[in-house]
């Protein structure tokens, strides 16, 4: 007995989330696993020479960091999850499911190098602000523009720049697996983001923009601010950080106008 076919008409054509299932795929060939990481044979963090007093100096800054990054990763647990439950198309679903595993592991490693590094520092208070204004976003569009077209795509060359100033220890090992694993985010985001938002009403578009007005005075508190641990690079760091975060910003502008977003009511902070 023959087996019924479905006229090629009658088929729903899901070409269009090529994309997110390409990147499914290489989400689960880049998988790896805590034990993985370097623990028994590198440092977790850079080590000095020098006075007690300049030793906690520095171990004090390498904290802040470390903890700066795993309370983003704590936050990116729940982001994933949501936007796992709300993902309506089993494409996305199932590249949900990977990110979700993503996060999840990357706060597993973080919580055992700060402990390795001396516990943990002071909490970004915008940090806290941004995630909560992710989570509480209207739509499905936004939170995936928000959060993997702009946040991951901007973090990648924090953790390149970590890694370059942490030479020869887990924190570099693991700021280079986040590298790969936040760029996979990025672009399954870039590539559902454009499914989403080729079929969102108008409505939907402005509001993806108006929310962009509102978080972006925030995330440039969040790229400004400094723990006290790190508050005498901010004073000399701060031409560096302003030129990057201007780059940033224009860098999300692109990003936006690449989906087909129309920009010009985005307002950037000075």
């Amino acid at each position: 007995m023959e087996t019924a076919q479905i006229p090629e008409n009658e088929a729903e054509d899901r070409s269009q989330y090529a994309g997110v299932v390409r990147y499914y795929e290489l989400a689960k060939r880049a998988e790896w696993q805590v034990r993985d990481l370097p623990w028994n044979d590198l440092p977790p963090i850079p080590e000095y020479k020098g006075t007690p007093q300049k030793l906690a100096r520095r171990q004090d800054l390498w904290r802040s960091v470390v903890t700066q990054q795993l309370q983003a990763d704590e936050l990116a647990v729940e982001m994933a999850t949501q936007l796992f439950r709300m993902a309506p198309d089993p494409e996305a679903k199932l590249y949900y499911t990977t990110m979700v595993q993503d996060e999840s592991r990357h706060t597993e490693a973080w919580l055992r190098l700060v402990d390795e590094a001396g516990g943990r520092g002071e909490p970004d208070p915008y940090l806290d602000q941004l995630a909560q204004m992710q989570i509480d976003a209207d739509t499905l569009e936004e939170k995936v523009v928000n959060m993997q077209v702009f946040y991951e795509r901007l973090i990648i060359p924090r953790f390149r720049l970590i890694a370059r100033s942490s030479k020869g220890t887990v924190l570099e090992d693991l700021c280079n697996r986040l590298t790969v694993d936040d760029g996979i985010h990025h672009g399954s985001g870039m590539a559902y983001a454009r499914v989403l938002i080729a079929n969102a009403p108008e409505k939907t578009k402005k509001q993806i923009v108006a929310s962009a007005n509102q978080l972006l005075p925030i995330f440039a508190q969040h790229a400004l601010w400094r723990p006290k641990a790190r508050e005498f690079i901010a004073v000399l760091m701060r031409d560096t950080d302003a030129r990057r975060l201007r780059e940033d910003l224009d860098t999300g502008v692109r990003l936006a106008q690449s989906l087909g977003l129309d920009v010009s009511d985005v307002e950037l902070p000075h």
